[in-house]
């Protein structure tokens, strides 16, 4: 059974042949490779592509390697463009085997880059490259590329991927997606301990190997301890003099702040962590410090974190976190400062939070995380931050609590998680 990544598929169906060189970046094993040789390929080849102009490059591969050197790759792609006047189409997985540092100052070379403007001039090659770095890539290709680098972003998978996928009772599907996550190769596995074990093994043997030899890390266990920080206290205020504080007590030695900050960087361009800024809705701002991070995979900080540490409220914020960004909205974390009197009776400046405030293009919602709504109480909690407001965007509450969508008098729309989840539509159904 396939499957089904049509929302990506469809963003590189409507950039084919357009010009530029598709990047398409993402964690290791969230399923760029598939995406690229698999649903690509077998589209390309059901609108009367031949095989043969289809060129496949992993340079993960070992087979492959000694394509990492540029001039080798270029030689190749060439040869097999040379002499055709037929549309190929250039297939680079993992390209940044083949991205150079200069040996002085660790910054990238533009050796790469240059290569594949070159391929670009050819009228004969649309050209795709896939990557696991995203300071490497789509932070460089506006720059590198001359404006012709087209970026795409995928994720693991999201809920309604995952549940398309397997199907059964939406409930007990939710709890298996909150447990070992959405990366495709968990499908693999029937029993929970292979599901595990794959997790468990793709922390170790290819993201901490592939961070660590990237940058060139000395300090790997303090990568692994911020690592371990941040999957306990997903959703989370951090910064990283708070961090470095904590785990110089914890070692015993002083670990430099700076230090923190680029490691935590680090896991953020490996696609392992995103990181959302905290927004100053009434002063139109952001605060430098703090910020939360989230894991862009559960089955990973589950599995990093032995299992421990399930606290429900937390992982579905993280999955909405996720689900947000798949969809490709911008996140950040609102905060509303208010003025009123406290348990003392003098008047104090507070500051209340909203969980997140997206936006894509003109659209713009405010939206809290709510794992029960099923009092008074917890209903106000929620609903307080939005009063504070004087605009009129979409104010909405999504919980676990099992509800149909509903608006009340004051305007706060509320909906169940699995219509969030399973509906794209949901947020302006109402």
């Amino acid at each position: 059974m396939i499957i089904k990544r049509d929302y990506y598929l469809q963003k590189l169906i409507r950039r084919r042949e357009n010009g530029m060189v598709k990047v398409i970046i993402g964690l290791r094993r969230s399923g760029k490779s598939y995406l690229l040789f698999n649903l690509y390929h077998d589209y390309l080849i059901s609108t009367g592509v031949k095989e043969e102009q289809i060129i496949g490059i992993a340079l993960d591969d070992i087979h492959f390697a000694q394509y990492r050197d540029v001039s080798k790759l270029n030689s190749y792609i060439r040869a097999k463009l040379e002499g055709s006047s037929q549309m190929h189409y250039v297939f680079i997985d993992e390209v940044q085997y083949a991205i150079k540092r200069n040996e002085m100052d660790n910054t990238i070379t533009t050796e790469l880059y240059d290569m594949l403007n070159g391929l670009m001039r050819l009228k004969n090659a649309d050209i795709y490259v896939t990557g696991s770095n995203s300071k490497m890539l789509s932070k460089d290709v506006l720059t590198s590329f001359r404006g012709r680098g087209d970026t795409v972003e995928i994720w693991p998978l999201s809920f309604k991927e995952f549940y398309d996928y397997i199907g059964g009772d939406k409930e007990d599907a939710y709890e298996h997606y909150a447990l070992f996550g959405g990366l495709p190769g968990v499908l693999r596995y029937s029993e929970p301990e292979d599901k595990v074990g794959y997790l468990q093994n793709l922390f170790t043997e290819i993201y901490f190997k592939d961070i660590i030899e990237r940058y060139k890390i000395t300090l790997p266990d303090v990568l692994e301890q911020i690592t371990d920080e941040l999957c306990t206290s997903i959703g989370s205020q951090t910064n990283a003099n708070r961090l470095a504080n904590a785990l110089s007590s914890a070692r015993g030695t002083k670990v430099n702040s700076n230090t923190v900050s680029s490691y935590l960087g680090y896991l953020c361009d490996s696609f392992l962590f995103n990181c959302a800024k905290r927004y100053d809705v009434k002063g139109k701002k952001y605060f430098s410090y703090p910020s939360k991070y989230y894991c862009a995979d559960l089955g990973l900080r589950n599995a990093r974190l032995n299992f421990r540490q399930q606290e429900e409220s937390h992982i579905m914020e993280n999955i909405i976190f996720n689900n947000l960004i798949s969809r490709g909205f911008a996140v950040d974390v609102g905060v509303v400062s208010v003025h009123g009197k406290q348990d003392d009776q003098k008047m104090r400046q507070s500051n209340l939070e909203i969980d997140f405030i997206i936006n894509k293009g003109m659209k713009k919602y405010y939206i809290q995380s709510a794992l029960r709504m099923d009092t008074p109480d917890a209903r106000q909690r929620e609903e307080r931050p939005f009063f504070e407001l004087d605009d009129f965007f979409r104010k909405i509450i999504i919980t676990k609590t099992r509800m149909k969508p509903w608006v009340n008098e004051k305007g706060v729309i509320t909906i169940g998680l699995l219509d969030f989840l399973l509906d794209e539509s949901a947020l302006d159904a109402l």
